[in-house]
């Protein structure tokens, strides 16, 4: 299985983006900079994150050995609002993170540790004055809170007990403990000690000769006052001198953050843009996998599981990484991560790596191209870690499924369900779990000027799909949805109707209106019956469905408002439909439900449904 963690391993030369922005750092020369990590979910921020980081590092490293305890030094922190969500506010976490990073870096000189120490007093002011009241009361002159309460309930209790001397007692106690400071104690001036902070850090980095890098990762995981919390703290910290700040968020949630902090005062969206056009000085965006990193991506991620396993030995491991890395740097070229270049990365005589790289040459195109991938990497994870745990799931239960079928299939599930669910409805024991629809269609789809059946629409993604290798026509499929029941549950038994079933499934079939025999019909064959009737009655006026006619949708309508179970199973059915044939009283019988409410929708904005069939669907939606 593969991890979801950020990581400093580098599979689509994230390395050269890296290295540009840690020099970005370096460049700046002492002066304050901030850079803006963006990208979407899972694209890889995290990672890019750490990688910088790790530049720094190798950077500071050579540097020592270079010439001592001299060259570049930095202090590296890392912060992450979202694990202080709900716990302590984000904004003074910052704060105190970087007083302690500060604070440990000046413990070799006394001088400066003192410095250093009264800078961490001024965060705990600053971190604390904001909660008010008595708590702010009890930083600024210095006497714990408990005690103050314990002082004034003693001396209460002495005046009402009359008692001289307990009175007295509890006075002394006060005048003790606020000995020095209750007396010395001035309103505090909040801007003045925000300015006395910034001086004190900027002069304690300069007399340690170090640059404070700050890299805040994971703010667009937070909620939105956490995300604001975390920028005004930022904020605070920024354009001092020998300061950088790194700070990884998808600029989209950032902006929508920044609309709901300044709901109702009427500004308008360009405040979005500008707060965080004013943080960030070097905008970076995570790059997009294209094709070539794409399958160098799974490629690697097939070896790097086959490392893990002892398949494949580091030696040779690292160099498929440096081939891969080389290769990327030179696509501009015209160089491609072609099968040939996949298969070299493989030690020779491995039929199975061998195998899995032709898989990532065949999967890649269509990992990169559907819409519910994209080439995100953290969706490629999830998408093989499955595939291998239904692969792993399969030897227990003596079903020998090669991973590459596993693969296809899932994401033929992954990218278009509809599709999945209808050849699902097809696979039976009475053939053999194959479904001759699919075998059909796989060998229209290897001719360009070939319409492919009904089922799978004119979808381009399913003409790639079918032409993927291996072929699943011609093979039962009963082992692979046995594997797949973590997203759906399949029943492709033999038509195990019982006398009820089979009697509601005539009824069905025949049945023109509804009435309450039916219903009862219905209601007393239970669920699981009601779903296998319904199925074989659909496929039993196949021949005749015209897609136009009430009646046509009748056993599904039934069926679904007893038993909202078969509604998924009734919606791969209606899914089929050309919709161009479609007619305004096919579609209004199904606008109360909800089962179908996805798949019309799609009708009202596909652009072969005539005009009537779209106002037909509106027109039932407001009855």
């Amino acid at each position: 299985m593969w991890h979801d963690n950020e990581t400093t391993v580098d599979y689509v030369n994230f390395r050269l983006v890296a290295k540009a922005c840690a020099e970005l750092v370096r460049d700046a020369g002492g002066e304050p900079i901030s850079i803006g990590i963006s990208g979407g979910w899972g694209m890889g921020k995290s990672s890019l994150v750490r990688m910088v980081a790790s530049e720094l590092s190798l950077d500071q490293d050579s540097s020592k050995k270079a010439d001592g305890q001299g060259g570049t030094r930095y202090i590296v922190v890392t912060f992450n609002p979202w694990l202080y969500q709900g716990f302590e506010d984000a904004r003074t976490a910052l704060l105190q993170t970087v007083g302690d990073a500060v604070l440990k870096e000046a413990e070799k000189d006394a001088g400066l540790f003192e410095k250093a120490k009264s800078l961490v007093k001024r965060i705990n002011l600053l971190r604390l004055a904001q909660l008010g009241g008595e708590t702010a009361a009890t930083i600024i002159t210095g006497v714990p809170v408990g005690l103050i309460g314990k002082v004034v309930v003693s001396g209460t209790e002495a005046f009402r007990n009359k008692s001289v001397q307990e009175g007295h007692a509890a006075v002394q106690e006060a005048q003790t403990a606020t000995k020095g400071l209750l007396n010395e104690a001035q309103p505090i001036s909040l801007p003045k000690e925000i300015q006395s902070f910034r001086d004190a850090l900027e002069d304690l980095l300069e007399e340690l000769g170090i640059t404070l890098v700050v890299f805040v990762d994971d703010l667009d995981r937070c909620l939105p006052k956490t995300a604001i919390s975390t920028l005004e703290a930022i904020r605070l910290l920024l354009f001092l001198r020998r300061s950088a700040f790194v700070i990884a968020a998808d600029d989209v949630f950032i902006r929508g953050a920044v609309r709901v902090h300044f709901a109702g005062t009427g500004l308008d969206d360009d405040i979005a843009t500008n707060y965080f056009d004013k943080l960030i000085q070097v905008p970076l965006r995570v790059p997009r996998l294209g094709p070539n990193e794409t399958k160098a991506y799974t490629a690697l991620l097939f070896l790097e599981r086959a490392h893990r396993n002892g398949q494949l030995d580091a030696e040779n491991f690292d160099s498929a990484k440096s081939s891969v890395e080389t290769r990327l740097r030179e696509t501009w070229t015209g160089k491609s991560v072609d099968l040939t270049f996949l298969e070299s990365l493989a030690p020779q005589g491995s039929s199975e790596l061998l195998g899995l790289m032709g898989l990532a040459e065949r999967l890649a195109p269509l990992l990169f191209s559907a819409s519910t991938v994209q080439a995100n990497p953290r969706l490629v994870k999830r998408f093989l870690n499955t595939v291998f745990l239904r692969k792993t799931l399969a030897k227990p239960q003596n079903i020998d499924v090669d991973v590459q079928v596993l693969a296809k299939w899932h994401l033929l599930e992954r990218c278009d369900e509809s599709i999945a669910n209808a050849l699902a409805e097809r696979v039976s024991a009475e053939n053999e779990g194959k479904v001759e629809i699919l075998r059909e269609a796989e060998e229209v789809a290897k001719e360009e000027d070939q319409k492919l059946p009904t089922l799978f629409g004119d979808k381009e993604f399913a003409r790639e799909w079918l032409r993927l290798e291996p072929p699943l026509g011609d093979m039962d499929l009963r082992p692979i949805l046995h594997l797949s029941r973590d997203s759906t549950i399949r029943d492709f038994g033999a038509d195990e109707l019982n006398a009820a079933g089979k009697a509601l499934r005539d009824s069905l079939v025949s049945a023109r209106t509804s009435n309450d025999a039916l219903k009862q019909q219905i209601r007393e064959a239970g669920d699981i019956q009601s779903g296998l009737a319904m199925a074989r009655a659909w496929d039993a006026r196949r021949s005749g469905r015209t897609w136009q006619k009430h009646d046509e949708i009748l056993m599904l309508t039934e069926v679904c408002r007893i038993h909202p179970s078969a509604g998924p199973r009734a919606a791969a059915f209606i899914s089929q439909a050309p919709i161009a044939q479609l007619a305004p009283g096919f579609v209004s019988a199904l606008a109360d439900c909800d089962w179908a409410k996805d798949i019309l929708d799609k009708w009202v904005s596909d652009a072969d449904a005539q005009e009537s069939v779209k106002r037909a669907i509106t027109n039932a939606r407001k009855k």
